[in-house]
């Protein structure tokens, strides 16, 4: 895939540049009026933003130049002035690699500037890199802080219409692939900052079309345009100890080297400030500084030249310093202070070779001679001072050095007493203090004998303090088991004889509690039958008196209808009865005698007999017969 974009590539660059480079120029057409109108221009410092910017004020256009770097903006502008008379070329700093200073050019034109006219996307770049926003370099300068700069302007572009937004592009975009999950992101691959560029452009498309469509109606229009074939920005980009891309036959690419260069300037029979001619050599070591700007200027001077043509540029400006410096000078001032004659063309030099993007590293002088001897003159006036001195110092060391040696056999001699006499006061405090020594470890022997006695004692006493602590500890311990062998004991007594009486007691107490309460129960459901039969039969008896007494009362009534015949014909229906009861028990006998005293008869006992019939038949039915006429009758008769 990589090849292939490769191959995209530089078919659309061969095909730009023929087509651009065959057609003929375009007719000149007259230039638009735009004054009063105000445009802004993206990256206008250089290349196409400059160009456009250029003609934009030239057709009167308030132009403001949107730029990242405020030297090359504001020498555009200047140079767009200068060009075109048109004073109102403005630059304003904004950095498109973030988003914090696009927002802060969008706040500052707003408050600056009350009208916008025009608004050219036209900055962009094609190296790989991360902005501050994390998204990559490519796709945010070239799309993302250009859409957001749009959106934060569209308000008062609306309000100044008919305006217009003119994106910058490229055919480049037809190689574009934009993905959502990966949008913003630096694409992987072997040339994955060409595709990222072209991603960016496709973009720009995609922006410019939706823009038009959204803005219908409202005077606001949007186009992409595709440049065509051009060399683009003419500033040149700096890299050392790095790398950068560069299209083939089209980027071009020049080194300088940044290696230390040593020079030996020389000054042959220049004049001292007393007029005498001397000759000085130096060592110098210069080099290219590396400072983004000053390496600019280093590149303007030298680019395109080989290192000897630096070295004879940077020395001869040394030896001019040299020279000018040396007639200034004494001969003795160069000759018996060299490091600061040196400083002094150090000194000198610096901003002249600094100006050319040299650094003086270091500069010595090395030798420095004449042709008239004067300085072996002021030698031989020196060696000759020194070599008296040296005499007089040998005379004066001699005599120095005998007073000094007398002086030290006194002071041995003097040492030697007192450090015979300090042997001899040693020796004597050594014994006494051997002595004082012998004593005082007898001492201690003894004391130590006596202590070692008594501590043995002290530990004997302990000893046993400890084996009584130890059998009270020991009988606390056989106390304890025997405790809780007692308490196991009850625990095991209880768990084994205890528990299961108890459990037997309760369970036995819980039978009789239920045997109880069953009893009483059922002696409450046997009260309850007998209760409810004597309600039954009571109930019964109730019902049989109450309907006895119905049948009582009917036959009342009856009787009291029907007179003697009722009367009569309920007293035949009860003698059936009546004589069954009376007949029962003489159904068991075999046969009736009947007795009479002396003054009786049988017939008075049937008539007595007779007699008791009539209360047997009101008892039985309710019926008087001695109330029946025809019983009265019976009874008159008999008497």
């Amino acid at each position: 895939m990589g090849w292939v974009l490769l191959g995209t590539g530089l078919l659309l660059a061969l095909y730009t540049l023929l087509r651009h480079g065959l057609r003929s120029a375009p007719r000149p057409r007259a230039r638009p009026e735009l004054r009063g109108r105000t445009a802004i221009v993206t990256g206008g410092s250089s290349g196409i933003g400059a160009a456009t910017a250029l003609e934009l004020a030239r057709c009167g256009a308030r132009v403001i130049l949107a730029t990242r770097s405020a030297r090359r903006g504001e020498a555009a502008a200047s140079r767009i002035r200068r060009e075109t008379g048109n004073n109102e070329v403005l630059f304003m700093h904004l950095d498109l690699a973030s988003l914090c200073s696009v927002r802060a050019f969008a706040s500052t034109f707003l408050r600056q500037e009350p009208h916008l006219h025009l608004l050219i996307n036209n900055a962009g770049v094609s190296i790989g890199g991360t902005t501050e926003d994390g998204f990559s370099l490519p796709f945010q300068v070239n799309h993302l802080g250009h859409f957001l700069l749009t959106q934060l302007l569209l308000e008062r572009l609306r309000s100044c219409a008919p305006s217009r937004v003119v994106i910058v592009a490229s055919s480049a975009h037809c190689a574009g692939r934009l993905h959502p999950e990966s949008l913003g992101r630096p694409p992987s691959g072997l040339f994955s900052t060409f595709q990222d560029y072209c991603d960016s452009k496709l973009a720009n498309v995609l922006h410019a079309r939706e823009l038009a469509t959204r803005e219908q109606g409202t005077q606001v229009t949007c186009y992409a345009v595709h440049p065509g074939g051009c060399c683009g920005s003419d500033e040149k980009q700096y890299v050392y100890g790095g790398w950068a891309w560069a299209w083939w036959c089209i980027t071009d690419t020049q080194r300088i080297s940044l290696e230390i260069m040593t020079l030996q300037p020389r000054c042959e029979d220049v004049e001292t400030a007393e007029g005498v001619a001397i000759t000085v050599t130096g060592v110098a070591q210069v080099k290219i500084m590396t400072e983004k700007e000053l390496l600019a200027v280093a590149c303007e001077q030298f680019l395109g030249k080989n290192v000897q043509d630096v070295k004879n540029v940077v020395l001869q400006t040394l030896e001019g310093h040299l020279r000018s410096i040396l007639g200034t000078l004494t001969v003795e001032q160069i000759y018996q202070d060299r490091d600061q004659f040196a400083k002094l063309v150090r000194e000198v030099a610096a901003p002249d070779v600094g100006r050319m993007g040299i650094e003086i590293l270091s500069f010595t002088i090395k030798d420095v001679y004449d042709k008239v001897d004067y300085l072996s003159s002021l030698g031989k006036t020196q060696i000759a001072a020194v070599q008296r001195d040296a005499d007089i110092g040998v005379a004066e060391a001699e005599r120095d050095a005998g007073i000094r040696e007398a002086e030290c056999k006194r002071e041995m001699l003097d040492v030697k007493f007192m450090a015979d006499t300090k042997i001899a006061d040693s020796k004597r405090a050594f014994e006494l203090q051997k002595a004082a020594f012998t004593e005082e470890v007898n001492i201690k022997t003894a004391e130590a004998q006596l202590a070692y006695e008594l501590q043995s004692a002290r530990e004997q006493q302990k000893i046993r303090q400890e084996e009584i602590e130890i059998e009270v500890v020991e009988r606390k311990k056989q106390i304890e088991v025997e405790q809780k062998e007692v308490v196991r004991m009850e625990k095991e007594l209880m768990a084994t004889v205890k528990q299961p009486a108890e459990a037997e007691a309760y369970r036995i107490q819980q039978i009789a509690e239920g045997e109880k309460v069953k009893q009483i129960l059922l002696a409450q459901a046997e009260a309850e039958k007998i209760r409810k039969i004597g309600e039954a039969e009571a109930f019964v008896i109730e019902a049989v008196g109450m309907a006895e007494a119905e049948g009582l009362k009917l036959k009342a009534q009856a009787l009291q209808k029907y007179g003697e015949a009722a009367q009569l014909a309920l007293v035949l229906d009860a003698l059936p009865e009546i004589a069954a009861q009376v007949s029962a028990p003489l159904s068991k006998v075999n046969e009736i005698v009947i007795l009479s005293g002396e003054k009786g008869s049988t017939m008075s006992d049937v008539n007595r007999l007779l007699a008791e019939v009539p209360a047997s038949v009101r008892a039985i039915t309710g019926v008087d017969l001695t109330k029946l006429p025809l019983f009265q009758k019976a009874t008159e008769a008999k008497e």
